[in-house]
């Protein structure tokens, strides 16, 4: 069994290959897939693909940090984005034979109703836009302490009468030593493409190559997580007003080493007073930058959340406010079937 998965593995990491030999620069579309969906996660700075929790929605970051441990739980999430957009989902999962678990899941990205005008400025009506993910899962347990998994994404857009879709795969491994409190991981995201475009132009999928670390500090209640993410282009320049005090003031380039160096990485510290608590904090450095030409605020590219376990029930939330005018909120719900039925 372990023979063929890593056969399997072997195959997967050609396409990557294919993938990445064939990769272009340019903008790219679908940015939605990059939104977390896990409120851990969101406090965490919003990536991370190491954590290992009691949550069946960290498996949208890694498909590696899937097992049997999940058997029959559900997870549901919400979000409340900026620009007053809605996002939810729900993911199920369950354990396959002594060494797999599969998972299915379904994301939804409502943007709201906009207005419609035309040439001139006139308001004809309103539209809507969303986006929709429907997610299958799968993964294996190559030794005790190495997983392999895989998520096979479809994803639909509809804005106003304009409809897209297309195909994206997520491959991923994780290292786990509990004795250590020890996680690592590789993630190779969004590989794939459209199978159908809004006009003549041909989007991009943002595909991404992340590494991460979560390590537990000692014997205090303490882990500390790093993750390196936009691992396929490293300039990551950034625009900021000449005079700082001044936003209106001409805007210079920063491209610096170090500037884009920690514009790749985020940082998450947990407080883990019992296995049932978390308190998080994240710090991202990217979206504070992003925000150096808007009104952002002293928290900007922080984000804090909590969450707890009582029974069969486990919850969660996150905030952020990445400048002035959008303060964001999570919420996270999971439940065990199995143990609701005992």
């Amino acid at each position: 069994m372990i023979f063929k998965t890593k056969n399997i593995i072997s195959l997967l990491l050609l396409a990557v290959g294919v993938f990445a030999a064939n990769a272009q620069d340019g903008t790219t579309a679908y940015q939605f897939l990059n939104v977390p969906v896990s409120s851990h996660v969101y406090a965490l700075g919003g990536h991370n693909i190491t954590i290992i929790d009691d949550d069946i929605n960290l498996v949208e970051q890694n498909p590696a940090l899937l097992g049997k441990e999940f058997d029959h739980q559900v997870g549901l999430n919400y979000m409340r984005y900026i620009g007053g957009t809605n996002f939810m989902g729900a993911r199920y999962g369950q354990g396959v034979g002594a060494h797999g678990a599969a998972g299915a899941a379904i994301q939804y990205f409502g943007y709201g109703k906009m207005n419609s005008t035309d040439a001139s400025g006139a308001i004809l009506g309103e539209f809507s836009a969303s986006d929709l993910a429907f997610t299958l899962t799968y993964s294996h347990d190559i030794s005790d302490r190495l997983r392999g998994g895989i998520n096979l994404k479809y994803v639909h857009s509809s804005y106003e009468t304009y409809s897209a879709g297309a195909i994206a795969v997520d491959l991923g491994v994780n290292y786990y030593n509990p004795d250590k409190d020890l996680s690592l991981s590789l993630v190779l995201k969004n590989l794939g493409g459209q199978v159908k475009k809004f006009n003549d132009t041909r989007d991009k999928l943002p595909w991404d190559i992340q590494l991460g670390f979560s390590k537990g500090l000692g014997s205090t209640p303490f882990r500390l997580s790093v993750t390196a993410y936009n691992l396929t282009k490293w300039k990551l320049p950034y625009y900021e007003p000449a005079d700082k005090n001044n936003t209106s003031s001409d805007l210079v380039e920063r491209d610096k080493f170090a500037s884009n160096l920690f514009r790749h990485l985020v940082f998450g510290i947990e407080y883990l007073p019992s296995s049932n608590i978390y308190i998080a904090a994240g710090y991202n450095y990217k979206t504070r930058t992003d925000m150096s030409t808007y009104k952002r605020n002293f928290l900007s590219g922080f984000s804090i959340g909590g969450g707890m376990k009582v029974k069969a029930f486990g919850f969660g939330v996150a905030f952020a406010q990445p400048h002035t005018g959008a303060t964001t909120f999570m919420v996270n719900l999971t439940t065990s079937i199995g143990e609701l039925m005992r």
